[in-house]
């Protein structure tokens, strides 16, 4: 229902006059060129179409989970847009409602319905492998192209990756399971491996985005597990940088959105979560922050589509992990990285 505001007028003592007041919804996203796009054009085209106001709550995926848990029955946010990991928290903790079956919904990829309805991506980000060209002829090394290639010897000290607390990290050591006879439900192949084959290549376990981006620019970092977005950025600088998908696979790290269960605007949320999946808005984000479309019939500009995981192939060959397994493992699996990986 909408509301009205009515304001006496100044002029005339008798006279009042009514105006609509716009309905307000809260979305939570993450901060940087995320939210400057959000704010400079995916919002303002929604503003103009349904006559609401976005207020956008900038914050990494995990801040934004912990809100939503400490307004649960009594929430602010309308629409929360988090990396997948949190989200599946998210939905396991019944903070997320049922997507809406309409509009731009319907034209998604299927790995892109994540379980159980209550939440969906908005766009692909490949978890692979970068490297610095410069380096890599410098010490006349081959480009990399399995995820194994984090084991050779010959890398010792070159290689950056993230904690586990960070989805790469993560995802590094799901990868290692995978490819030496585990998975997400049999880790000790993969601690084996990260512990005494990995770690000794690894310079440093590098959290910052910015530290990483330098470590890579200059080559103090010679090898890398990153997405493709945060390297496509470095590359748009001008370093020599290279983004591989490994042969194996690159791992699927979506973005995700939901409406948030008990939402003060449902309705708005789910017109807002349609929005941003629409093929207009996906291709905003993909040539702006370098997510890959989630929607089938996004329209992409040649030169950003050699930069983004687009269209059915690149989409079908990524690996998406076992969230339901990992997230009930991760704490215990992160206390377990602290004693005998990262140390």
């Amino acid at each position: 229902m909408r509301k009205y505001l009515c304001v006496m007028s100044l002029l005339a003592t008798a006279a009042a006059f009514c105006v609509q007041a716009a309905e307000t919804i809260y979305v939570g996203g993450a901060g940087g060129s995320n939210e400057q796009l959000f704010k400079e054009r995916i919002i303002p085209a929604f503003e103009a179409k349904t006559g609401a106001r976005v207020v956008y709550v900038p914050g990494n995926s995990t801040d934004i989970l912990a809100k939503l848990q400490a307004q649960k029955g009594k929430q602010e946010m309308s629409v929360a847009l988090i990396d997948d990991g949190p989200m599946y928290q998210a939905v396991g903790q019944g903070l997320c409602a049922k997507v809406e079956e309409s509009g731009s919904i319907k034209e998604l990829y299927p790995n892109a319905r994540m379980i159980g309805d209550k939440s969906v991506g908005i766009g692909f980000i490949a978890t692979g492998l970068a490297y610095n060209k410069d380096a890599f002829a410098k010490n006349g090394w081959k480009a990399p192209t399995s995820w194994l290639d984090l084991t050779d010897p010959k890398y010792k000290q070159k290689v950056v990756i993230p904690p586990i607390t960070n989805g790469y990290g993560l995802l590094t050591l799901v990868m290692m399971s995978r490819l030496n006879g585990g998975g997400e439900d049999k880790m000790d192949p993969g601690f084996d491996v990260m512990a005494k084959k990995v770690a000794p290549n690894v310079l440093a376990w590098e959290p910052s985005p910015g530290k990483m981006a330098q470590m890579l620019q200059t080559g103090e970092a010679a090898l890398v597990v990153w997405g493709n977005g945060r390297v496509q950025a470095v590359v748009d600088q001008g370093a020599p940088v290279e983004f591989v998908y490994p042969k194996e696979g690159a791992v699927a790290l979506m973005v995700a959105g939901c409406v948030v269960e008990g939402a003060p605007q449902a309705k708005l949320g789910q017109q807002f979560l349609q929005h941003v999946v629409s093929a207009e808005s996906q291709a905003l984000l993909a040539s702006t922050v370098g997510f890959g479309p989630v929607n089938k019939t996004a329209k992409l500009a040649p030169e950003i589509v050699k930069k983004v995981v687009f269209g059915p192939d690149k989409v079908n060959a990524l690996i998406s992990p076992n969230y339901d397994v990992i997230n009930a493992k991760r704490a215990e699996w992160t206390n377990r990285w602290n004693r005998a990986v990262e140390r």
